[in-house]
């Protein structure tokens, strides 16, 4: 079941961009878009839980996550109405459309209720997204406040590069700009400033040597 409350802007920008890369998406993400299923096993998902994942273009990581845990309750959220309809294919191929819920709406603008008729989620997850917000903070609030008591806040996401060699720096931050990706230190260190004012970071992980980061934040 896809649900539908989006601002139609960004909505537009996304379709735009997405209309033909959709196709070919997931072949070519997977060469760098690294960590991704390791943010997936890492998620402390109990039986039952409800689990909400920001940006799930494609639906790849929830149709990962339904095999993974048959017993949890999952949506998708995606601001993009061609990677919603997307999702919505590979879950039905999938066997899973029974399962997992989606709706097309942007992160600041999103209301559970409305979209899925609940309040909160036990975990929440960002998987190469927040990089691609210019305005990502308020959109990293909104999922706390839509997070349960003791719940987690996950991202995995770029990290800077500084410790990349620089011919591998500028091609990535390079390829990256085609489709309005931008790394920025700020984002990780603000989240860890975000996780100390919450119950703390649940897991703290640097991915292969700087490229990107994983971080778990316990909300209070």
């Amino acid at each position: 079941m896809v649900e539908m409350v989006v601002a139609e802007d960004a909505a537009r920008r996304m379709d735009t961009m997405y209309r033909y890369q959709r196709h070919i998406y997931d072949l070519t993400r997977k060469f760098y878009l690294l960590g991704r299923d390791r943010l997936l096993t890492r998620l402390p998902i109990k039986p039952g839980a409800s689990v909400l994942e920001m940006g799930c273009g494609t639906g790849r990581n929830l149709v990962k996550l339904g095999h993974m845990v048959p017993d949890a309750r999952l949506h998708g959220v995606d601001v993009a109405g061609v990677m919603i309809d997307t999702a919505a294919r590979a879950l039905d191929r999938a066997g899973l459309a029974h399962r997992v819920r989606l709706a097309q709406a942007g992160g600041q603008g999103f209301d559970p209720e409305t979209a899925f008729g609940l309040a909160r989620f036990d975990v929440i997850y960002f998987s190469y997204v927040l990089s691609m917000i210019p305005d990502w903070r308020p959109v990293v609030d909104r999922a706390l406040e839509q997070l349960a008591p003791g719940g987690i806040l996950a991202v995995v996401d770029f990290g800077d590069q500084q410790r990349a060699p620089r011919w591998r720096r500028r091609l990535l931050l390079g390829w990256l700009r085609l489709f309005d990706v931008h790394p920025r230190a700020e984002i990780e260190r603000d989240l860890r400033t975000l996780a100390a004012g919450q119950d703390g970071l649940a897991l703290d992980e640097n991915l292969f040597d700087g490229y990107a980061y994983l971080l778990m934040i316990r909300k209070a």
